[in-house]
Formats: C-alpha cells, structure tokens, sequence
C-alpha cells in the first residue's frame, strides 16, 4: 500500500493547474446513458473514481474512449445490454448509485447494488429511492440491491427533499429529463456541480430552468441527443491548493480558479488572514505575514463553507493564534483526522459534531494514517508546515480525488515523495 512522506520547511512558490471537478465529473458521466448518441466530456480529471465510473458504465454496455491522456472522454451508449450494476464495481464508490436515474429512465428497469465509499458516516440512500418511486417506479431492496421498475416509464412529479442533498438531486435531475411531463424539486441542492450537470443535459436537449436555485423545473422530454460539455473547475482541489502556502508561506496561483467557485471559503481565509486574489489566470495565494487567526467554521450546504474543505482548514487551523471552533453539520463522522493531526503534536478536542482546536507554535512529523479522502491531503497539507518528516499512510483514498498532487506541490518547491508499497 503506497505511503507519502512530506519534509515540512520552505515556502511554496509558483502555479498548480486545477483539474476538472471529480464529483461533477462522475455525475455527468451517466448521463450517457440517457442517450443513443455520442456524450463527450473533457477536462475530465484523471483519478480512481473515473476509472471505477467507466468500468461501471462500460459493463452496462458503453463504449468509452480516452483521449488526450485521459482529459477527454467519449461515451457512447447506443447498445445497453445489462441493467444490473454489480457489487464488485458499485461497492468501491458511493456515485455509483447515479446509474439508477438514468437507467429507469431509458430502459424502465434497473437493479444497483447498494454503494460504498469513504467511511465518514451513513450516508443511506433513502432519498435516492424516494425520488424514483416519487416518479412513479417500484422499488424492492433485495440481497443488498435496488431493484427498480418503471414498466411504463417515469412520470414528472413535484417533489420537497426533507434536507440538501446532492446527490439525490442529481439522480431526480437525471432521471426526470426523459419522464412524461413536468418535474419540479424543491429544496434542491445548489451546488456548482448541479448547475454543470443541468447544462451538459441541456445541451443534449433536457428542458431545464432554476439549477443552481433552491427550485429546479423539468420538462420531460422524449429523447436526448449527444453533446460536448467541459467538465467544471474542481472547487475542492482548488480549495485544497489554495490552503498549501498558508501552511508554509510563499504565494501560489491556482490556475483555472474562480471565486464564486468559493465565496464562503475565501472568506474564511480573509478572516484568517491569507489574502486571495483574482486573476486573469485564476486564483493568487499568499498568508499576511501576522500568521494564521484563529477562526470558527461551520460546514453547510453550498453556498456555505465545504464539508470537503473541513479537514484541511482544520489542520491550518493547529498552529493558528488563538482557538478555533470547527462544527460538521453534513456528514456524522467527518473528525477521524483529529486524532492523527495530534500524533503531530495538534491540540483537538472533539465533542460530538464540534471540534475545538487550540492553536500551536508547530506542528512536528510523524508517522500517521489517512481515513478518508480529504483526511488524506489535510495530513500532507499539515506535513508541508510541519518540523521533520511526515509519512501519511494508506493513501489509496487519495488518488480517487487528487490527480498527481506530489507532481502539483513538487513544481511550488514542496520536498514530497510517493512510496511505493510492496
């Protein structure tokens, strides 16, 4: 199992090109199968998650092509000849659900397997299920799948989502383009990724209005046809890249960046103390030299402060002045980085869904252990300002989400190396 060690010291100086978004990516995808014609995405990044995508949609039946390194993807789903997503594919990541949508929607039927992921809470997929018998399929959980059934198609239907949720906003965007009539989602989930997915859908012909509002409209149409969409800058990496000389001073510019990708972040950072600056070419970083504030952060839907920003901000957060409140209120189990973060001399208390973090001088390297994704960069991350060496275990999380990050930080000065395991 490969590791990653980190030498903590120097500052970081240079540009990191932010990739494609991951989450958006991996939801544009089964749009494929909403259409007989061609769907070509590029700026796709290239990471674990998009292999496990393709392989999923490629044992329903599609035909993916890859092109530019990876960057350009060209799906085809004119011949779908299974209707059942298999555990050995959908366990490995929690997106894998969003085949349902799609599938019911074209073919009537569909049986997915319940999904996996990174362990940082429940994360059921009721809603999901909610949504497509609010359309008017039958749903059956049997032996650890969804068996769904739509024998005379979807049907447009007004549904409230009891709570944000992405993720079932996707699958209900997905699969209303192709019910009969009008569907209309209150309370939808606002975030970039929804409003890249309903462009990609209406460019294949999908009646949209209202993505990126809390009220999306559909119109149901008969059939959609292929088309070319950009994959949207991946605000999570860009967060992530912006945070990297706050740890150790320098200044960075994330190309590709955009502040409206992030207004609650760069606010906290102003608040922190790291100025940010827009450019012709993206984002410009750097940290006052005063050092880091403490702060209090909430996580929130968007356009709140990023549940997937909230480990990385906490581990800045360890050697500001002050003490700093961080509380998660998406996901239950999102702290597990707390107790590693201490391994290098942090001061966190957690408290439930509250964790309370007490600034110190330094952090100092050590041997620590990645839990999750996000969890993953936020132990480099601290390892960068670190005293000494940092060697952040059981990294295969981070290559579902970081496309070539030691490559990235390397090129800013960074002294960080991938090892290799046996």
């Amino acid at each position: 199992m490969d590791s990653i060690l980190v030498t903590g010291g120097g500052e970081l100086r240079g540009e990191i090109p932010i990739a494609g978004a991951k989450n958006a990516c991996l939801t544009l995808m089964p749009a494929t199968l909403l259409s007989e014609e061609p769907l070509t995405l590029t700026n796709a990044p290239r990471l674990s998650d998009i292999k496990t995508m393709s392989a999923l949609l490629e044992s329903l039946g599609t035909e993916i092509t890859s092109m530019q390194d990876g960057k350009v993807l060209t799906m085809s789903s004119h011949n779908i000849d299974n209707l059942t997503a298999d555990y050995d594919i959908v366990r490995k990541m929690r997106a894998s659900i969003l085949v349902l949508g799609p599938m019911l929607a074209r073919a009537g039927q569909a049986v997915v397997s319940l999904p996996g992921g990174c362990a940082i809470g429940a994360r059921p997929v009721d809603l999901h299920l909610k949504v497509m018998r609010a359309l008017g399929a039958e749903i059956e959980l049997r032996d650890g799948y969804v068996h769904a059934k739509a024998s005379h198609g979807l049907r447009g239907a007004t549904i409230e989502f009891p709570f944000v949720s992405v993720g079932a906003t996707e699958n209900a965007l997905l699969a209303a383009t192709l019910a009969k009539g009008t569907t209309v989602l209150k309370h939808a989930a606002r975030e970039p990724e929804i409003v890249d997915l309903a462009q990609c859908l209406i460019a294949m012909g999908a009646q949209i209005e209202g993505h990126g509002t809390s009220t999306i409209i559909i119109q149901g149409v008969d059939r959609l046809n292929g088309a070319t969409h950009a994959v949207v800058t991946d605000r999570i990496e860009l967060g992530t890249y912006m945070l990297a000389p706050a740890f150790t001073g320098g200044e960075v510019e994330c190309l590709g960046g955009r502040i409206e990708l992030l207004e609650a972040f760069c606010e906290k950072l102003d608040e922190a103390g790291i100025s940010v600056e827009q450019t012709a070419r993206g984002l410009k970083v750097k940290r006052s030299n005063a050092g880091i504030k403490g702060i209090n952060v909430t996580t929130e839907p968007f356009p709140g402060f990023p549940t997937d920003l909230q480990a990385q901000m906490m581990a800045l957060l360890c050697t500001a002045t002050g003490t700093s409140m961080l509380e998660e209120k998406i996901f239950e189990n999102r702290f597990m980085h707390a107790p590693e973060l201490g391994r290098m001399g942090a001061q966190i208390d957690v408290n439930g869904g509250v964790a309370k973090v007490t600034g110190v001088e330094r952090l100092r390297g050590a041997p620590v252990m990645a839990t999750d994704l996000r969890a993953s960069v936020s132990l480099i991350l601290a390892g960068l300002g670190a005293e000494g060496e940092t060697l952040v275990n059981r990294v295969y999380h981070l290559d579902r989400g970081y496309e070539r990050v030691e490559e990235k930080l390397r090129s800013c000065g960074a002294k960080i190396e991938r090892i290799t395991g046996q």
